[in-house]
C-alpha cells in the first residue's frame, strides 16, 4: 500500500470529482460550493441525465452495471489514482437473479458492489457514499454461495453495512461513517442521511462538525427556517401539485406546524379513513408546514395522503420551486421532466448545504487544515462534552 500511495503523490493537488448515481446533483453542487470540481455525472434515470445536461455537465447515462470504469476515466481525461473523489448514493434496492426476491439482500449482488467496483478500479483519494439511515440496521439476507466463497469472513456478517465496510476494508480504504441531519449544516429541513467517507491513503478523515444549532446566541449559527427559504414564493404556484377538494377542506382547519391531530375530533375518523385505526404515528397526514421551523424531510411527492407537505399559509402543496429552495438548489438550476419527475428528482437529492459541509471536511483533511495542534488543552471537561456530542453516531474503521 505504501508504494501505491507514493505513486499517487503527483496527483496530490487534484480536486476532480467523479459523481455516480448523481440524480439532480444536490450533493455535487454542494461539493462544488466547497471548492471541488465535478468532472462527470452518471445516472440511469433519463430525466436526471437530461437535468445534468441542461445544467452543462458532462454525463454518462445508462445502467452502471454495464459501465466500464475505464470509460469514465477516458471521458474525463483522468488516470487511475488521479481523481480526488468518487461520490454517490447507490440505491438501496433488492437484488434478484430471478425477479422474485424481495427485501434487502447481499450487497455483493447489488448496486453497492458496482459503486465499490468503480472505486477499486479508479482508486480515488477519497470517496463519499450516502444513503438512507436504514442501511445502518438493515439485516443481510445471504444468497446461496459457491464452495470457494464459503470461508469468506463477509459470509458471517449480519447487516448490509457490515458487508459494505468489509468490502472497503479489503480495498485498503480507511472509513468513517454516521448519521448526519442536514438541519445541523444550515439546511432548512430535518433530513437524516447515512454518510460514509473513505480515504485511500489512511488520512485522518472525519464527519463534518455541525455548524448550525437549535439554540445559539448568533443568528448565523441557528437552524434555518421555512420562512427564510420560501416566503418570497408564496404567490408563485406556476408548477405545483394539487390537493383534492376533500383534502383541501380538511387542511384549511390545520394550523401551521399541525397535522391530522389538529382536526376537530369528530371529523378525524372520516378524514383519515382506513388509516385511522392503523398503527404508526401518521405524522404526514394533513401536515401543514410552519414558517418558523425547519421543514420536515422533503419526500418525492408533497401531495400523497401519508406524506403531505402543505404550504404554511396557502392551501396547496409546496411547489417545485419551493421544493428546490428547501433542498437549497440555486434558483438558476434547471430540472427536466414532468412535474412529478421534478418532485422526485428534488426529493431524492442530498441537500446542497450537507454536500458543502462534507466537501469542506474532506478538503480540510487533504489540505491538513482541520486541526489546531496545542500542547495544552484548557477547559478540557467542557470541550470534551462538546466533542462527545458532535461525535455521537460516528464510527471509524481503520486498516
Amino acid at each position: 500500500m505504501e508504494n501505491d500511495i507514493k505513486s499517487y503523490q503527483k496527483y496530490s493537488s487534484n480536486r476532480d470529482v467523479i459523481s455516480l448515481f448523481s440524480g439532480a446533483m444536490g450533493l455535487d453542487i454542494g461539493m462544488e460550493y466547497a471548492g471541488l470540481h465535478v468532472v462527470i455525472g452518471q445516472d440511469f434515470d433519463d430525466s436526471c441525465v437530461e437535468t445534468m445536461k441542461a445544467n452543462k455537465y458532462r454525463v454518462l447515462g445508462g445502467d452502471i452495471q454495464n459501465i466500464d470504469p475505464q470509460d469514465l476515466l477516458n471521458l474525463t481525461g483522468l488516470h487511475i489514482g488521479e481523481p480526488f473523489m468518487i461520490c454517490g448514493g447507490p440505491p438501496c434496492q433488492p437484488f434478484s437473479t430471478a425477479g422474485k426476491r424481495t427485501g434487502i439482500n447481499d450487497p455483493r449482488g447489488s448496486l453497492f458492489m458496482d459503486f465499490i467496483r468503480m472505486i477499486n478500479y479508479i482508486r480515488p483519494r477519497f470517496f463519499v457514499m450516502e444513503n438512507v439511515k436504514g442501511i445502518m440496521s438493515a439485516p443481510l439476507k445471504h444468497l446461496p454461495i459457491s464452495e470457494q466463497d464459503k470461508d469468506d469472513p463477509a459470509q458471517k456478517l449480519g447487516t448490509v453495512l457490515e458487508v459494505i465496510l468489509s468490502e472497503f476494508d479489503k480495498l485498503g480504504y480507511k472509513t468513517v461513517y454516521g448519521l448526519l441531519d442536514a438541519v445541523n449544516y444550515g439546511v432548512p429541513q430535518f433530513r437524516e442521511r447515512f454518510i460514509l467517507i473513505g480515504s485511500r491513503d489512511n488520512e485522518d478523515i472525519f464527519l463534518p462538525v455541525p455548524t448550525h444549532f437549535q439554540r445559539h446566541q448568533e443568528y448565523d449559527y441557528r437552524w434555518r427556517t421555512v420562512r427564510e427559504a420560501i416566503s418570497d414564493l408564496e404567490n408563485d404556484d406556476s408548477e405545483c401539485a394539487k390537493f383534492s377538494d376533500e383534502r383541501k377542506y380538511y387542511l384549511q382547519m390545520v394550523p401551521q406546524g399541525g397535522n391530522w391531530r389538529n382536526l376537530p375530533q369528530e371529523l378525524i375518523p372520516v378524514a383519515m379513513g382506513g388509516a385511522y385505526k392503523s398503527g404508526g404515528g401518521k405524522v404526514g397526514f394533513y401536515r401543514r408546514l410552519s414558517y418558523d421551523q425547519p421543514s420536515p424531510t422533503i419526500t418525492t411527492s408533497p401531495a400523497q395522503k401519508a406524506t403531505m407537505l402543505c404550504h404554511p399559509i396557502k392551501d396547496r402543496p409546496l411547489s417545485v420551486k419551493e421544493y428546490a429552495r428547501i433542498q437549497q438548489f440555486p434558483d438558476y438550476w434547471i430540472f427536466i421532466g414532468t412535474t412529478a419527475s421534478k418532485y422526485r428528482q428534488i426529493g431524492n437529492a442530498v441537500p446542497v448545504g450537507l454536500g458543502t459541509a462534507i466537501g469542506k471536511a474532506i478538503l480540510s483533511v487533504a489540505d491538513d487544515t482541520a486541526l489546531i495542534q496545542t500542547k495544552r488543552f484548557r477547559g478540557t471537561s467542557v470541550h470534551n462534552k462538546i466533542k462527545g456530542a458532535i461525535e455521537i453516531g460516528g464510527h471509524t474503521n481503520g486498516n
